[in-house]
Protein backbone atom coordinates (compact mmCIF):
# COMPACT_ATOMS: atom_id res chain seq x y z
CA UNK A 1 0.00 0.00 0.00
CA UNK A 2 1.61 3.37 -1.08
CA UNK A 3 2.12 5.82 1.33
CA UNK A 4 -0.44 7.98 3.33
CA UNK A 5 1.66 9.84 4.91
CA UNK A 6 2.13 13.79 4.63
CA UNK A 7 5.35 12.47 2.91
CA UNK A 8 3.99 10.77 0.11
CA UNK A 9 4.99 11.62 -3.38
CA UNK A 10 2.20 9.64 -4.41
CA UNK A 11 -1.15 11.38 -4.46
CA UNK A 12 -3.15 12.40 -7.04
CA UNK A 13 -2.86 16.14 -8.46
CA UNK A 14 -3.56 19.30 -5.81
CA UNK A 15 -2.25 22.54 -5.01
CA UNK A 16 1.18 23.27 -3.78
CA UNK A 17 1.20 23.98 0.06
CA UNK A 18 2.28 27.38 1.37
CA UNK A 19 6.45 27.24 1.69
CA UNK A 20 6.01 27.97 5.33
CA UNK A 21 4.29 24.23 5.88
CA UNK A 22 7.68 22.59 4.70
CA UNK A 23 9.84 22.39 6.99
CA UNK A 24 9.72 20.03 10.12
CA UNK A 25 7.53 20.81 12.92
CA UNK A 26 10.51 21.22 15.02
CA UNK A 27 12.25 23.76 12.42
CA UNK A 28 8.53 25.63 12.36
CA UNK A 29 8.89 25.83 16.15
CA UNK A 30 12.22 27.08 16.32
CA UNK A 31 12.03 29.89 13.63
CA UNK A 32 8.74 30.87 15.42
CA UNK A 33 10.63 31.01 18.77
CA UNK A 34 13.08 33.38 16.93
CA UNK A 35 10.36 35.50 15.35
CA UNK A 36 9.34 36.04 18.61
CA UNK A 37 12.86 37.20 20.01
CA UNK A 38 13.33 39.70 17.41
CA UNK A 39 9.83 41.32 18.05
CA UNK A 40 10.95 41.66 21.85
CA UNK A 41 11.18 44.83 22.70
CA UNK A 42 14.74 46.39 23.76
CA UNK A 43 14.22 48.59 26.56
CA UNK A 44 16.83 51.22 25.99
CA UNK A 45 16.06 52.25 22.43
CA UNK A 46 12.45 50.94 22.40
CA UNK A 47 13.19 49.51 19.04
CA UNK A 48 12.45 46.05 18.17
CA UNK A 49 15.39 43.75 18.95
CA UNK A 50 15.26 42.68 15.26
CA UNK A 51 15.87 45.91 14.30
CA UNK A 52 18.94 46.76 16.44
CA UNK A 53 22.53 46.56 15.94
CA UNK A 54 25.14 44.72 18.84
CA UNK A 55 26.52 42.03 20.03
CA UNK A 56 24.89 38.52 20.09
CA UNK A 57 25.78 35.38 21.86
CA UNK A 58 24.90 31.32 20.76
CA UNK A 59 24.66 28.26 23.65
CA UNK A 60 24.14 24.91 23.01
CA UNK A 61 21.65 22.28 24.95
CA UNK A 62 23.53 22.52 27.95
CA UNK A 63 23.57 26.41 28.01
CA UNK A 64 27.62 26.08 26.92
CA UNK A 65 28.53 29.15 25.20
CA UNK A 66 29.53 28.45 21.30
CA UNK A 67 29.95 31.29 19.37
CA UNK A 68 29.76 35.06 19.85
CA UNK A 69 29.55 37.86 17.34
CA UNK A 70 28.86 41.60 16.71
CA UNK A 71 26.63 43.17 13.27
CA UNK A 72 25.89 46.45 12.19
CA UNK A 73 23.14 45.17 9.97
CA UNK A 74 20.17 44.09 12.00
CA UNK A 75 20.02 40.95 14.52
CA UNK A 76 17.00 39.79 12.43
CA UNK A 77 19.13 39.88 8.96
CA UNK A 78 22.57 38.66 10.71
CA UNK A 79 21.13 35.88 13.30
CA UNK A 80 18.90 34.98 10.50
CA UNK A 81 21.75 34.09 8.05
CA UNK A 82 23.15 32.21 11.12
CA UNK A 83 20.11 29.74 12.44
CA UNK A 84 18.21 29.40 8.98
CA UNK A 85 21.50 28.38 6.63
CA UNK A 86 21.61 31.72 4.31
CA UNK A 87 25.10 33.09 5.69
CA UNK A 88 27.02 33.51 2.19
CA UNK A 89 29.99 32.80 3.55
CA UNK A 90 29.94 28.93 3.45
CA UNK A 91 32.71 27.95 6.13
CA UNK A 92 31.12 30.21 8.58
CA UNK A 93 27.91 28.39 8.01
CA UNK A 94 30.18 24.96 8.31
CA UNK A 95 31.97 25.98 11.73
CA UNK A 96 27.94 26.49 13.65
CA UNK A 97 25.66 23.91 13.43
CA UNK A 98 22.01 25.94 13.95
CA UNK A 99 20.85 21.86 15.10
CA UNK A 100 23.16 22.79 18.05
CA UNK A 101 22.22 26.58 18.96
CA UNK A 102 19.21 26.28 21.81
CA UNK A 103 19.53 29.85 23.35
CA UNK A 104 20.71 33.20 21.99
CA UNK A 105 21.76 36.08 23.91
CA UNK A 106 21.65 39.79 22.81
CA UNK A 107 23.02 42.74 23.73
CA UNK A 108 21.67 45.69 21.69
CA UNK A 109 23.76 48.61 20.99
CA UNK A 110 21.31 50.97 19.46
CA UNK A 111 23.07 53.87 21.87
CA UNK A 112 26.07 53.32 19.56
CA UNK A 113 24.52 53.74 16.38
CA UNK A 114 25.66 57.48 15.34
CA UNK A 115 28.54 57.51 18.05
CA UNK A 116 31.67 58.43 16.10
CA UNK A 117 33.80 55.91 18.07
CA UNK A 118 31.18 53.27 17.23
CA UNK A 119 33.12 50.44 15.57
CA UNK A 120 35.87 50.74 18.49
CA UNK A 121 33.49 50.75 21.27
CA UNK A 122 31.41 47.90 19.42
CA UNK A 123 34.72 45.76 19.01
CA UNK A 124 35.57 46.54 23.30
CA UNK A 125 31.32 45.07 23.63
CA UNK A 126 32.14 42.01 21.47
CA UNK A 127 35.52 41.35 23.12
CA UNK A 128 34.43 41.66 26.75
CA UNK A 129 31.45 39.30 25.53
CA UNK A 130 33.71 36.29 24.21
CA UNK A 131 35.68 37.23 26.93
CA UNK A 132 32.62 36.40 29.45
CA UNK A 133 31.73 33.36 27.25
CA UNK A 134 35.03 31.75 27.33
CA UNK A 135 34.87 32.35 31.31
CA UNK A 136 31.14 30.75 31.58
CA UNK A 137 32.69 28.06 28.94
CA UNK A 138 33.79 24.55 31.18
CA UNK A 139 36.13 23.90 27.77
CA UNK A 140 36.93 27.75 28.41
CA UNK A 141 37.30 27.98 24.59
CA UNK A 142 34.40 28.44 21.64
CA UNK A 143 33.85 27.84 18.32
CA UNK A 144 35.04 31.43 17.23
CA UNK A 145 37.45 31.04 13.89
CA UNK A 146 39.04 34.91 14.32
CA UNK A 147 38.96 35.99 17.78
CA UNK A 148 37.53 39.22 18.17
CA UNK A 149 39.91 42.20 18.34
CA UNK A 150 41.26 42.88 22.01
CA UNK A 151 40.20 45.97 23.89
CA UNK A 152 40.27 46.74 27.79
CA UNK A 153 37.41 44.71 29.10
CA UNK A 154 33.78 47.04 29.49
CA UNK A 155 30.71 46.72 31.75
CA UNK A 156 27.97 44.96 29.19
CA UNK A 157 24.79 46.43 27.78
CA UNK A 158 21.69 45.05 29.20
CA UNK A 159 21.30 41.38 27.67
CA UNK A 160 17.89 39.67 26.30
CA UNK A 161 18.01 35.98 26.13
CA UNK A 162 15.93 33.10 24.44
CA UNK A 163 15.49 30.01 24.58
CA UNK A 164 14.36 28.87 20.80
CA UNK A 165 13.55 25.14 21.22
CA UNK A 166 10.31 24.04 21.37
CA UNK A 167 9.52 22.46 24.47
CA UNK A 168 7.63 19.24 22.92
CA UNK A 169 9.93 18.50 20.99
CA UNK A 170 13.31 19.46 23.09
CA UNK A 171 13.80 15.84 23.99
CA UNK A 172 14.20 14.56 21.00
CA UNK A 173 16.77 16.99 19.79
CA UNK A 174 18.82 17.41 23.17
CA UNK A 175 19.07 13.38 22.94
CA UNK A 176 22.63 13.05 23.22
CA UNK A 177 23.18 10.48 20.56
CA UNK A 178 21.15 13.00 17.88
CA UNK A 179 23.79 15.78 19.30
CA UNK A 180 26.85 13.33 19.12
CA UNK A 181 25.98 12.47 15.00
CA UNK A 182 25.44 16.33 14.06
CA UNK A 183 28.83 17.54 16.06
CA UNK A 184 31.19 14.32 14.33
CA UNK A 185 29.04 15.67 10.95
CA UNK A 186 29.92 19.38 11.48
CA UNK A 187 33.64 18.17 12.52
CA UNK A 188 33.67 16.38 9.16
CA UNK A 189 32.44 19.35 7.00
CA UNK A 190 34.92 21.72 8.76
CA UNK A 191 37.97 19.36 8.25
CA UNK A 192 37.09 18.34 4.39
CA UNK A 193 37.84 22.32 4.15
CA UNK A 194 40.69 22.33 5.25
CA UNK A 195 41.79 18.90 3.17
CA UNK A 196 40.17 20.34 0.10
CA UNK A 197 41.93 24.54 0.62
CA UNK A 198 44.89 23.32 2.53
CA UNK A 199 45.98 26.88 3.10
CA UNK A 200 43.29 27.81 5.74
CA UNK A 201 43.76 29.91 9.35
CA UNK A 202 45.21 28.84 12.19
CA UNK A 203 41.58 30.04 14.03
CA UNK A 204 40.06 27.21 11.56
CA UNK A 205 42.30 24.31 12.66
CA UNK A 206 41.77 25.47 16.29
CA UNK A 207 37.63 25.48 15.69
CA UNK A 208 38.73 21.90 14.58
CA UNK A 209 40.07 20.97 17.69
CA UNK A 210 37.98 22.46 20.10
CA UNK A 211 34.83 20.64 17.99
CA UNK A 212 37.00 17.44 18.47
CA UNK A 213 36.77 17.63 22.08
CA UNK A 214 33.19 19.29 22.73
CA UNK A 215 32.10 15.60 20.37
CA UNK A 216 34.49 13.52 22.88
CA UNK A 217 33.37 14.78 25.79
CA UNK A 218 29.82 14.46 24.85
CA UNK A 219 30.57 10.69 23.50
CA UNK A 220 32.35 9.75 26.47
CA UNK A 221 29.65 11.06 29.05
CA UNK A 222 27.44 9.14 26.69
CA UNK A 223 29.60 6.04 27.46
CA UNK A 224 29.78 6.89 31.34
CA UNK A 225 25.72 6.83 31.37
CA UNK A 226 25.32 3.43 29.61
CA UNK A 227 28.32 1.65 31.65
CA UNK A 228 26.51 3.36 35.01
CA UNK A 229 29.75 5.57 35.95
CA UNK A 230 29.99 9.57 36.69
CA UNK A 231 30.11 11.67 33.66
CA UNK A 232 34.02 12.83 33.11
CA UNK A 233 35.43 16.11 34.41
CA UNK A 234 36.29 18.44 31.45
CA UNK A 235 39.59 18.44 33.19
CA UNK A 236 40.11 15.11 31.50
CA UNK A 237 41.33 17.40 27.65
CA UNK A 238 42.96 20.08 28.65
CA UNK A 239 41.58 22.31 25.69
CA UNK A 240 44.59 25.41 26.67
CA UNK A 241 47.24 22.65 26.19
CA UNK A 242 45.65 21.48 22.67
CA UNK A 243 45.11 25.02 21.08
CA UNK A 244 47.10 27.10 23.08
CA UNK A 245 45.54 31.21 24.38
CA UNK A 246 41.97 31.86 22.96
CA UNK A 247 42.30 35.50 24.87
CA UNK A 248 44.73 36.92 22.85
CA UNK A 249 47.24 39.85 25.17
CA UNK A 250 47.69 41.45 21.66
CA UNK A 251 46.09 42.88 18.44
CA UNK A 252 49.16 41.63 16.40
CA UNK A 253 48.27 37.90 17.83
CA UNK A 254 44.40 38.54 17.17
CA UNK A 255 44.99 39.30 13.26
CA UNK A 256 47.46 36.38 13.22
CA UNK A 257 44.26 34.45 13.08
CA UNK A 258 42.77 36.41 10.09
Amino acid sequence: MASRGVASYNEPERKPPRLATMPTPFVQGFRSRLKGAMASIDGASGQNLGKCIGVYGFYDYDGEPIYVGQTWAKFSERIGRHLTGQRTDTLAYRILDPFEVAEVELWPTEFLRNDPDKKKKLNAIEYSAYRSAISESKYRAILNEKIPLVAEPVVLPRAYRFNLIPEDLREDREHPDVRIARRAETLARVSAVAHERGEVSPGLRRVIVIQAVRLADLAAARLAYAEGRRRPSPKAIDVHELVGNVLRESKAEASSDA
